[in-house]
């Protein structure tokens, strides 16, 4: 995710390209920034298109489309915004489970207290690359024992399965404590918490907006931004290649970054830093354990 600060100067709003939408639609805006301008020495200096084309088909056709992109985007935003409160949830939750078993637990042996700890990173790495689809070995082999890293690897639910076994490692440790049963109660509430957690996340992963939703959005935006010369070159005359960049860029704008944030955990410029939220949980656990 690339982040800006809150008040950019003018050079930065007008003129700002990596980070932008501007990457993924150039193509496109120049296009039919191209074709305006054939359109406009075709019609201006041949007069082809001596008649033109009524622009109030056109102006109907974009209203309705702001309005289905407004609402397309306003379903992908609700989408990433959910992902961020998951993912602020999953740090707030392994931020309490470390700090219990500091604080309640305080003579723990410390190989146990790290390795619980190391399976809370684990499971913030693991859960990233669950939703990439990516490969977690490196993870796994760093903050699991050899076996727990095999058998996760086998599991078909990776994230599901350190979840399944860090539950009777918290139970085992607490008891060797002599720790309160409210408290392991308390610990065993987190740990479903964190399972809530990846089923949400799950949820937002596996559950696209409908294919047929957005292909007749991307169909509409295409087609709008074709017609667009036709129907302005009569009106703007050579100034009409400005107004189609300026049309153009907004649509297909719009369009391409409801696609970006309806997947927030995917790696495009404006999705979730869930590199960098797992990254928070593995410093919190290491600065317990008095690691730098």
């Amino acid at each position: 995710m690339t982040s800006r600060t809150r008040t950019p100067g003018l050079r930065s709003l007008l003129f700002a390209y990596r980070g932008t939408i501007m990457p993924v639609i150039w193509r496109r805006v120049l296009y039919t920034v191209l074709l305006s301008m054939v359109v406009a020495v075709l019609d201006l200096h041949y007069g082809w298109f001596g008649a033109g084309l009524n622009a109030t088909p056109l102006t109907l056709l974009g209203l309705t489309l702001a309005i289905f992109l407004g609402f397309r985007n306003q379903v992908a935003y609700q989408r990433w915004w959910e992902a961020r409160m998951l993912w602020g949830e999953l740090i707030t939750i392994a931020r309490d489970l470390a700090r219990q078993i500091q604080a309640f637990l305080p003579h723990m042996d410390g190989t146990v207290r790290a390795t619980l700890m190391g399976m809370l990173i684990a499971f913030a790495h693991t859960l990233r690359h669950h939703l990439r689809g990516t490969d977690p070995s490196a993870e796994l082999g760093r903050w699991l024992s050899p076996r727990l890293a095999e058998e996760t690897l086998a599991a078909p639910n990776r994230p599901a399965y350190i979840l399944h076994r860090m539950g009777p490692a918290l139970a085992d440790a607490a008891r060797s404590g002599q720790a309160d049963p409210i408290l392991l109660a308390n610990m065993d509430l987190k740990l479903s918490q964190l399972s809530h957690v990846l089923a949400g996340c799950e949820r937002i992963s596996g559950t696209p907006i409908p294919f047929s939703y957005i292909l007749l959005l991307h169909r509409s935006v295409h087609v709008y931004c074709f017609f667009l010369p036709f129907c302005l070159v009569g009106l703007m005359g050579w100034f009409t290649p400005v107004v189609v960049a300026i049309l153009a860029y907004t649509f297909f704008g719009l369009d391409a970054l409801g696609d970006q944030i309806e997947d927030p955990f995917d790696i495009m410029p404006n999705d979730l830093p869930i590199d960098a939220y797992a990254t928070t949980v593995q410093n919190d656990m290491l600065a317990l354990l008095g690691d730098r």
